[in-house]
C-alpha cells in the first residue's frame, strides 16, 4: 500500500462513519504528518487526491473541509438501482441501506428488477438510456459468468455521463467498479473452517451462471491446495439458476457425487439448505455423516431446513447497500479522478451445528 493511501483510507473511514461531517475541518497537515509519521509532501498528495475526487475542499488560510455531497439544485437527482430479485433473502436489507444513504444526500432512488434475465436487463437499460434525470446506476449483473448481450448499453450510459457501479458481482469485460463481498477470500475461509474441523475429503456445490460462483470456486481451490489436500472433479458440482428454482430435487445427482466426501461447501445458504434436505431424506445424519457450510448467513442459516442451523459466511447486506450508495455519490460528484469505487467486504465464518469434528 502506498504511504499516502493510509491517510486516504483514514479520512474515508471517518467520513463514512460520521466522525467527520460535511463542512467539518479535517486535521491539519502537521497533525496528519504526526499521526501517521509521514512527510508533509505525502499528506498533501493524499489531500489533493481527495480534493480532486470532490470529497474535500481546501480554503486558503483556513484549512481543508469535508465537502457536502448533497445533490445540487438543477442537477440530475435520480439514482437507478437494479437488482436481480426482490425477496426476503438478502435484497431488502441491501436496498434499504442504499435508499437511506441516497435520501440523506438529496437523491431519490428508482428501483427495478431483472429477474436475472438478460432480456429484462436490456429493457431496463434501454429505458435508462432515454432518461435525462438519471445521475447514476447501481446495477446487479445478470448471470455474470456468461457472455452478456447488453454490454453495448452500458457503454451508451457511460458515454452519456451517467455513473455506473455494480453490486455483488461484475462483468469482467467492463471496466466498471463494484461493491461486493470478497467471494474468493470468503470461500477460502469457509473451506478452511471445514479443514480445521478435521475434514480432508471436501466437495463443493457452486453456481455456474453467476460470477460469484467462479470466484468462490477460486477460494475453494485455494484452500484445498494451500492445506495440501487433493480433490476430485467428481466432488465439484455446478448448478444454475433454474436448478435452484426447481428446488431440492435438482440436487439428487449432487448427493451421488459427494458420496466419498465428509464435508461440502455450498454456494449459499439456500443451496446448503436444499442439499441438507436431500441428504437427510436419503438417510444421512447431519452433521455426523456430512458437514455443511454456506454463505450469506440468511435467516435460513439460523434455523436450517432439517433442524440443523447452518454454519455460514455473513453477507453485509445493509452495510453493502450503504457503501454502494456512498461510492456512487462520490462518483457523481468527483467523477473517476483518482477514486477507486471498488470495495470488497471480507467476512468470517459463523460456526453452527452443521459442522462436526472429523
Amino acid at each position: 500500500m502506498a504511504k499516502y493511501q493510509q491517510v486516504i483510507d483514514w479520512i474515508n473511514q471517518n467520513i463514512d462513519n460520521g466522525t467527520l461531517k460535511p463542512g467539518e475541518r479535517i486535521p491539519s497537515e502537521n497533525e496528519l504528518c504526526e499521526q501517521f509519521g509521514l512527510s508533509r509532501q505525502t499528506v498533501r498528495h493524499a489531500i489533493a487526491m481527495l480534493s480532486k475526487e470532490g470529497l474535500l475542499e481546501s480554503m486558503r488560510g483556513s484549512g481543508t473541509y469535508v465537502a457536502d455531497l448533497h445533490a445540487g439544485e438543477g442537477e440530475r437527482t435520480v439514482v437507478a438501482v437494479v437488482t436481480t430479485y426482490v425477496d426476503d433473502y438478502i435484497f431488502p436489507s441491501t436496498i434499504r441501506g442504499m435508499e437511506n444513504t441516497l435520501s440523506q444526500k438529496g437523491y431519490s432512488m428508482q428501483l427495478s428488477f431483472t429477474n436475472n434475465t438478460a432480456t429484462k436487463e436490456r429493457q431496463i437499460l434501454s429505458d435508462l438510456c432515454q432518461r435525462s434525470d438519471i445521475a447514476g446506476v447501481i446495477m446487479e449483473p445478470v448471470k455474470s459468468a456468461l457472455p452478456n448481450p447488453n454490454l453495448d448499453l452500458y457503454k451508451k450510459l457511460t458515454d452519456k455521463g451517467i455513473r455506473l457501479l455494480f453490486i455483488n458481482t461484475f462483468y469482467p469485460e467492463l471496466d466498471i467498479p463494484h461493491v461486493s463481498i470478497d467471494d474468493e477470500e470468503c470461500a477460502f475461509r469457509a473451506v478452511k473452517a471445514l479443514i480445521e474441523a478435521g475434514h480432508k475429503n471436501i466437495g463443493c456445490v457452486l453456481k455456474l451462471d453467476d460470477g460469484q460462483g467462479r470466484e468462490r470456486y477460486r477460494g475453494y481451490l485455494k484452500a484445498m491446495t494451500q492445506y495440501g489436500l487433493s480433490f476430485a472433479y467428481d466432488h465439484v458440482n455446478w448448478i444454475d439458476t433454474i436448478d435452484i428454482e426447481d428446488g431440492p430435487g435438482a440436487l439428487t445427482r449432487v448427493k451421488e457425487r459427494l458420496k466419498d466426501c465428509t464435508a461440502v461447501f455450498c454456494y449459499n445458504d439456500q443451496v446448503a439448505g436444499m442439499l441438507m434436505q436431500v441428504l437427510a431424506e436419503s438417510g444421512l445424519r447431519l452433521p455426523q455423516d456430512m458437514s455443511v457450510v454456506g454463505m450469506d448467513d440468511s435467516d435460513l442459516a439460523k434455523t436450517g431446513t432439517v433442524g440443523v442451523p447452518i454454519s455460514s459466511i455473513p453477507h453485509p447486506k445493509e452495510l453493502l447497500g450503504e457503501k454502494a450508495a456512498q461510492n456512487m455519490i462520490r462518483l457523481i460528484h468527483g467523477g473517476n479522478a483518482g477514486f477507486n469505487a471498488t470495495y470488497e467486504f471480507a467476512e468470517d465464518v459463523i460456526i453452527r451445528e452443521s459442522i462436526s469434528r472429523h
